[in-house]
């Protein structure tokens, strides 16, 4: 359940009242006075309204995605009496990041036996020579510290990787750093290359991790909004919001959750205009193998790129292995030095004998990454037919294992609300994209679905929605 809570992002105010209410948001103009609020409970509270741009938290798969407040249940004392636990305790830099809605949601899909659409990860096993080279790792005792950025054979492994997909070639040695996934690649980059107070510019809606690192990092967050129905660069407005304190572009292609791949015009674009004012570009490639539509171009390729992109992947979506959190960051040696410096103090080292099938798995032959693309296809036909057939508008998805759609035929007042009702009513959990934007409104008509599943669990999803699903005249 949740529990009353105030969020306060500036000029945005958000109520969370409970799993089975809305997330009611108030748009307050700028102002020293307090605004007062009450919960359905009866609770209220006192919020200042100080106005600046800001978002409400994220909701996602990963850990560092943000939301309501746990629940602490009264402790014992030494006589057996109950007393109030002390209040949760957090760095101002993270207040606004508390525990994931994704588990409430989760928490919703198991009591109402709801198939998970939501999650980004597969429900499926990655393939056995894979997890054959990890075994074989473990027995021949390759099972202590790394060394810091990766070991050798990995490194090289990444290097030519790259190089078959690029055409770059890199020093194994100095320009590739092994980390623990992907999310950790972002971590180190940001921490490492970012100083506070410097302007980072993000695509909205975007990857919980890359908010709340920048947070971290002190950063100045701006955003560009990518918007349906084909979700395009807005280069005008990427422009007009680049300053003398822009550090950097934060990118992500093929992008979640939208499914968009951004095109050779658009990262001439983001080139030109990174060249023009000294910008780095921090690329997250992580779905670069599920291009569906289109190839897909890393930013690193392009004339005068190289030396100014740190580019960002990892193996858990190419080989459907997302526990092992097996990442990399490809940079020159000059950036390199910076993502080193914080890698070696947030996990200095990762998984060995993961490490060692990491760089099997980064040989396998072409035609696994041409069967691995056929499968997907074909999984998303399955669900992109089915909500085109129950009803929903959805838009194009070009990469990744995600698909956008526009739930509002169905007469529900937003997102999270859809969500719900989808969940306790239908019986399929979605990922509400709101809290994926710096403006909550950009994203409350539309809901992400995933087809990183089974084509027998996808084709249950599809005939419950089609079945139960009705749309509002």
């Amino acid at each position: 359940m949740l529990h009353p809570s105030s969020v306060h992002r500036g000029s945005i105010h958000c109520t969370w009242i409970s799993s089975h209410q809305m997330l009611r948001l108030y748009a307050l103009k700028s102002s020293n006075i307090c605004q007062t609020f009450s919960t359905g409970g009866g609770l209220k509270f006192t919020t200042p309204t100080i106005g600046c741009t800001t978002r409400l938290p994220a909701i996602m798969a990963s850990g560092v995605s943000t939301s309501v407040p746990t629940e602490q249940e009264p402790v014992s004392t030494l006589d057996g009496s109950l007393q109030d636990p002390p209040p949760l305790q957090v760095a101002k830099r993270l207040e606004k990041f508390m525990t994931t809605i994704f588990t409430q949601m989760s928490s919703l899909a198991i009591k109402h036996g709801a198939i998970n659409l939501g999650q980004g990860f597969p429900n499926f096993d990655g393939p056995e020579f894979v997890k054959e080279a990890a075994i074989q790792a473990i027995k021949d005792g390759k099972n202590q510290y790394a060394r810091g950025y990766g070991i050798p054979d990995l490194n090289l492994a990444v290097a030519e990787r790259f190089k078959k997909d690029t055409g770059l070639v890199v020093d194994p040695e100095k320009e590739v750093t092994v980390t623990s996934g992907c999310t950790e690649a972002i971590a180190a980059t940001i921490l490492g290359l970012i100083n506070p107070g410097d302007e980072v510019i993000l695509f909205a809606p975007f990857y919980d991790s890359y908010e709340a690192t920048l947070s971290m990092a002190g950063a100045k967050i701006k955003c560009v909004t990518l918007r349906p129905p084909d979700f395009s660069v807005p280069i005008d407005e990427l422009r007009k919001i680049v300053s003398k304190d822009t550090r950097a572009i934060l990118m992500n292609t093929p992008h979640n959750p939208t499914g968009k791949m951004f095109t050779r015009e658009e990262l001439d674009a983001i080139a030109s205009l990174c060249i023009d004012h000294d910008i780095l570009v921090f690329s997250d490639e992580v779905y670069d193998k599920l291009a569906f539509e289109m190839d897909h171009i890393s930013i690193a390729s392009l004339p005068g790129m190289y030396n100014r992109t740190i580019t960002l992947n990892s193996l858990g979506k190419t080989f459907s292995l997302t526990g092992w959190k097996i990442g990399w960051a490809i940079a020159p040696p000059h950036l390199t030095w910076g993502v080193r410096q914080a890698h070696s103090f947030l996990t200095f080292a990762t998984s060995t004998p993961m490490q060692n099938a990491a760089a099997a798995a980064l040989r396998a032959p072409e035609s696994y990454y041409e069967e691995l693309k056929r499968d997907y296809v074909a999984k998303k036909s399955i669900l992109v037919e089915g909500l085109n057939s129950a009803g929903f508008t959805v838009f194009p998805s070009s990469g990744t294992y995600f698909v956008i759609v526009d739930h509002t035929p169905f007469g529900l007042e937003n997102d999270i609300a859809f969500c719900e009702y989808l969940i306790k009513e239908v019986g399929v959990v979605a990922i509400p994209t709101s809290v994926f934007y710096l403006n909550p409104e950009d994203g409350k008509n539309l809901v992400r679905f995933t087809f990183c599943k089974d084509e027998e669990t996808l084709k249950s999803a599809v005939e419950r929605m089609k079945e139960k699903l009705v749309k509002k005249k």
